[in-house]
């Protein structure tokens, strides 16, 4: 299952996104045992990334030859956790947890790649900087001097309508094009999750977050 899950995204998206920018494959390890995380990195699969902090400090010394993001929601304090250990942490989603973070960087002599999450779909269940401040915000992130912003991570609400998904994404990929011209260095728009990932390629997005789509489905009860 797992070879041929693979085998599949990576044929959807070798041609890249709509605007011929290659996708990154980033596989969401929540729940997933070293082994098996390993065994996907084996076929392929070049960056992992896990949910929460206790799970990525019982992990990450298992894990051989991924680099590893975080993609979960980020409380200050465990950010100490993160910071140089990570390649890039893709939830910041207020000034207050960027502050924590450039703290924790310059006290470790190092810059920490970043995104920025947006709630792009305006929902109150998600985190992330609402896109109305956006702008302004990504702005403000930019005056730190121990991250760097490398793009926006979008979360797209859950919604069988993909007329309302395009709209979405191409809102997206609109404010991360706007910023890109500010700030040259933006690359990633992490776009996309393992129901609507298709959607999200063909709409901008160049980086995609999957995880039941290669690793079938999972108990997210597990603590």
């Amino acid at each position: 299952m797992l070879e041929e899950n693979l085998a599949r995204i990576f044929s959807e998206i070798k041609g890249g996104n709509d605007r011929g920018e290659k996708i990154t494959l980033v596989g969401a390890t929540k729940t997933v045992n070293a082994e098996t995380i390993n065994a996907a990195v084996r076929l392929g699969l070049k960056i992992v990334a896990e949910n929460r902090v206790q799970e990525f400090r019982e992990k990450t010394a298992l894990i051989k030859g991924a680099t590893q993001h975080f993609i979960g929601h980020l409380q200050t304090n465990k950010v100490k956790y993160l910071v140089g250990n990570v390649a890039l942490i893709q939830s910041v989603d207020s000034l207050r947890l960027a502050e924590a973070i450039d703290e924790i960087a310059a006290k470790k002599f190092l810059v920490q790649n970043v995104l920025a999450e947006v709630n792009v779909g305006g929902e109150e269940s998600k985190s992330g900087f609402d896109f109305l401040t956006a702008e302004d915000n990504l702005k403000a992130l930019a005056e730190f001097k121990n991250i760097k912003v490398k793009g926006i991570m979008a979360m797209l609400p859950q919604k069988n309508n993909d007329d309302e998904l395009i709209a979405l994404c191409k809102k997206a990929r609109a404010l991360f094009d706007k910023m890109k011209e500010i700030f040259p260095y933006y690359e990633y728009l992490s776009m996309g999750m393992s129901g609507d990932y298709k959607i999200a390629v063909k709409n901008g997005s160049n980086m995609i977050r999957i995880g039941s789509g290669i690793f079938g489905k999972r108990n997210y009860e597990v603590n």
